[in-house]
């Protein structure tokens, strides 16, 4: 069953047959596979304008010497190349080379985010370090091209450049400045109109801070904005950006410091405990001064995944996806997804933040009845007014949607496929086309009744199919990718 509908409140098609089987959870299998230059076959027409490329990040590997991961996020880094030119596309795919790759195919399981790697070597050198274990180089979260390098990037502090052609690797990517890190922002917002990344990482300490940073176009040093004390300090995942200002959404989900110094520690997630007492805070740097211009504070949270921030009226309007509290990360453990698919997860709602700087003050509405995850919009509204957000649509059973929300009208576009996961989408405008939906959306769809993921162009004003990319296997459930029109 295909479904394409609009609604101003929840989804009204019916729920899709499939039922909940095992076989959902093919997206969670290995993938041994490379393809380098594949062609696919294209079902559909591919726009002709539709020119670069789509670099995805993700797990390909959850099993080392018949050990599987505990948690979705240890799985090992798999680049995955989606090339379009002249109607045609090209697909390649390939494990990053890393310390972690190379520990794994010696049989030694080093991820650190959920599993267990506690050995006595890691102990030793976790004491020998001052508490502070050796961050895993398996940059499996994002994509960015920083200084004319293509680097894959994770939540550690360690950055793997990429020849974004063949996607090998290349090797340590450094900064060249001396910014504290303990965990560094995976996602870096790309500001197209002050031509500059943005970024943060978070330092413990006595007084544990959040460093809020910018990277210029063509420059490979970080200058800091701003360095705001933190409250735990938090796990932060995501931020944004208006024309002026940096935005960090702090949650009562606490990294302990304490718990970061126990070499016997399992990984990231043993560090984190959530603290419902304490409330969620909005951090609003000016980006020009570093001047923390607001910090409101209201009832327990979290978020993953912002959608864009802009300035109207005075008031700072900051779209997300907010959880009720931090279940969402316990819930994609490999045991969870395993038993159940997605159904269990805690579901996420597109919400909007009106701050008022000088009240000090947010008003938080809902703005999409339905589930929601992996947000996007248009590169040229980042850090400016957007009408439309798209995400994966959740909280159904049997599948994943995609939907188009209109942030103006409350009105929800959906597209629905009986066995279908849809991952991130990422909307691409029309070179010369003026409106935000003028265009087309790009999103990973694994059927799990063919065991076979297609890359779906969807038209971005209906959500209609255009063309359907048939890679030649399962591709493993990934995070987040970019498109590159350079490339």
């Amino acid at each position: 069953m295909v479904a394409i509908h609009a609604t101003a409140s929840i989804d009204t098609c019916p729920n899709p047959t499939h039922d909940v089987t095992h076989s959902e959870t093919v997206g969670f299998h290995s993938l041994s596979t490379e393809r380098t230059a594949y062609s696919p076959r294209v079902e559909g027409t591919i726009p002709a304008w539709l020119s670069g490329t789509l670099i995805r990040n993700g797990p390909g590997k959850f099993e080392v010497d018949g050990r599987r991961v505990n948690h979705w996020f240890d799985g090992l880094a798999m680049l995955r190349r989606y090339s379009f030119a002249d109607g045609n596309v090209e697909y390649t795919n390939r494990f990053l080379r890393t310390d972690a790759y190379a520990d794994a195919m010696a049989g030694r399981l080093t991820g650190q985010f959920g599993t267990d790697t506690r050995s006595w070597r890691r102990i030793f050198e976790t004491i020998r370090s001052f508490g502070l274990p050796e961050p895993t180089d398996n940059t499996n979260v994002h994509v960015a091209n920083i200084d004319g390098e293509y680097v894959a990037l994770t939540e550690a502090p360690q950055r793997v450049a990429f020849d974004p052609e063949t996607l090998d690797t290349r090797g340590s990517f450094e900064f060249e400045d001396e910014i504290p890190e303990q965990i560094t922002a995976a996602h870096l917002v790309d500001d197209p109109h002050r031509e500059e990344l943005v970024g943060f990482t978070t330092e413990f300490g006595l007084q544990p801070q959040y460093h809020i940073y910018r990277i210029p176009r063509g420059s490979r040093r970080r200058r800091l904005i701003s360095s705001v004390d933190a409250r735990g300090p938090a796990y932060i995942h995501d931020c944004s950006v208006t024309d002026k200002h940096a935005i960090l959404v702090e949650s009562p989900l606490r990294l302990s410091v304490l718990r970061a110094l126990n070499p016997f520690s399992e990984g990231a997630i043993d560090l984190l405990n959530w603290e419902p007492s304490m409330p969620t805070r909005i951090l609003v740097v000016d980006r020009s001064t570093g001047a923390l211009v607001a910090d409101p504070t209201f009832e327990a949270t979290f978020c993953f995944h912002h959608v864009n921030a802009y300035l109207e009226a005075g008031d700072i309007v900051l779209d997300l996806i907010e959880f009720p509290n931090s279940e969402i990360v316990g819930s994609l453990s490999l045991d969870a997804l395993d038993g159940q698919g997605f159904p269990d997860v805690p579901v996420g709602r597109l919400m909007r933040y009106r701050i008022d700087p000088a009240a000090n003050t947010v008003d938080r509405s809902q703005q999409y009845a339905g589930g929601m995850e992996l947000p996007r919009v248009v590169q040229a509204t980042v850090g400016r007014r957007h009408r439309y957000a798209y995400g994966q649509a959740t909280d159904r059973s049997g599948a994943n949607g995609l939907v188009k929300v209109d942030c103006d009208t409350g009105v929800a576009t959906e597209w629905w496929e009986d066995g279908c996961y849809v991952e991130e989408p990422i909307p691409v405008q029309r070179p010369d086309g003026e409106a935000e939906d003028d265009g087309v959306v790009l999103a990973p769809v694994l059927d799990i009744n063919r065991e076979q993921t297609q890359l779906v162009v969807f038209d971005a004003a209906t959500l209609t199919v255009e063309a359907r990319v048939y890679l030649p296997h399962a591709e493993p459930f990934g995070f987040h990718g970019r498109f590159f029109p350079e490339l």
